[in-house]
């Protein structure tokens, strides 16, 4: 019970990439850099487990970007014809490639980093993918020309990802999805069908993660504008609680999200942030097991997953080690009030 994770990535090594650095180049290339992902991914690892982290990832060490590391290894998507769009509701700019074809995935993307990881690690793994309105809108589109076709075809593709996955060992397979925060009328129109269509057939675990984005100026200065109560969740959860989704990975540390909000999402694990990942500041166990309080009352202990509010990567390794273990920490504390071992 009480069981702790994380949302998606953790600090690159410098050998590996530049720190700090969202999307940040390769230092490597060829084998030594497969090499040195992997290592890194040992390193991901191996610093969950000494924090004490129950759910384990790979922390993402073997991709540049949460979208494009998928997209790289599918037919139709053109990263020769990158173009400069805004994402997220023009909430910032980024650089993309474009949807040229039909979409076709001719071998596994992820499927060797979740045997490897599984084969290092004896802990419950969990491994992240993006969503399908998260892709849509982190790409360009010359071919479907409609949002919700093309939702659902890389939905049909993920699907093809994940059960191979599945059959590496995997234990929890975790979409991201932060555009669920800024479109919430394409939420109930289409996106929880293609949610469904992305984990049809599968054994493990499935959520969601749906967060206020990376801990960047671009969002900290749209949080700013957001007001005193950060509402957008309550469009989303009635329609994910009805959803088949099993756990939904939420922002709740330093957040101006009403908490009483998460009561919406009754019958789903809910993965509570309670690490705030746009600061250096290391959280006390004490701020953990508040924050991990003052949801007991609206989710139950046995459906409560401490969490990091979202990935690390943009912070210091150091920094970022501090957290897990804060985050673990503070667990152990409302454990030992709650009297569980």
């Amino acid at each position: 019970m009480l069981l702790t994770t994380v949302a998606g990535s953790l600090p690159k090594p410098s050998w590996l990439a530049k720190p700090r650095m969202l999307w940040a180049p390769w230092n490597l290339s060829g084998p030594e850099l497969a090499e040195a992902k992997r290592d890194a991914v040992l390193v991901a690892l191996g610093e969950q487990e000494a924090a004490g982290i129950d759910i384990v990832s790979d922390g993402e060490q073997s991709r540049q970007h949460f979208v494009h590391g998928f997209l790289e290894a599918i037919d139709g998507v053109d990263f020769t014809r990158r173009v400069t769009i805004g994402i997220r509701a023009d909430r910032y700019k980024a650089e993309v490639p474009t949807v040229t074809g039909p979409l076709v995935r001719r071998r596994a993307v992820h499927a060797d980093e979740v045997a490897f990881a599984r084969a290092h690690t004896t802990k419950k793994l969990k491994f992240t993918v993006p969503g399908p309105m998260t892709i849509v809108d982190t790409l360009a589109d010359e071919h479907y020309r409609d949002r919700r076709r093309l939702a659902m075809e890389f939905a049909r593709v993920i699907n093809e990802e994940a059960r191979e996955l599945v059959a590496r060992g995997l234990d929890v397979l975790q979409l991201d999805e932060p555009a669920f925060n800024v479109y919430m009328d394409d939420v109930r129109a289409w996106g929880i069908e293609a949610l469904h269509r992305a984990i049809e057939g599968l054994s493990c675990k499935t959520a969601v993660h749906i967060c206020y984005g990376y801990g960047i100026k671009a969002n900290t200065d749209w949080k700013a504008t957001l007001g005193s109560e950060w509402r957008q969740y309550e469009q989303t959860f009635p329609a994910l609680a009805a959803s088949r989704i099993d756990q939904v990975s939420v922002e709740c540390a330093n957040s101006r999200v009403p908490v009483s909000l998460l009561g919406l999402l009754r019958g789903k694990d809910v993965l509570v942030g309670a690490v705030d990942v746009a600061t250096d500041k290391v959280e006390t166990p004490a701020e953990v097991a508040a924050t991990i309080r003052s949801a007991l009352p609206h989710v139950p202990p046995e459906r409560l997953y401490p969490c990091t509010n979202c990935g690390m990567v943009p912070l210091d390794r150091a920094v970022a080690r501090g957290k897990l273990r804060a985050l673990v920490e503070g667990t152990r504390l409302v454990r030992r009030v709650l009297g569980l071992t």
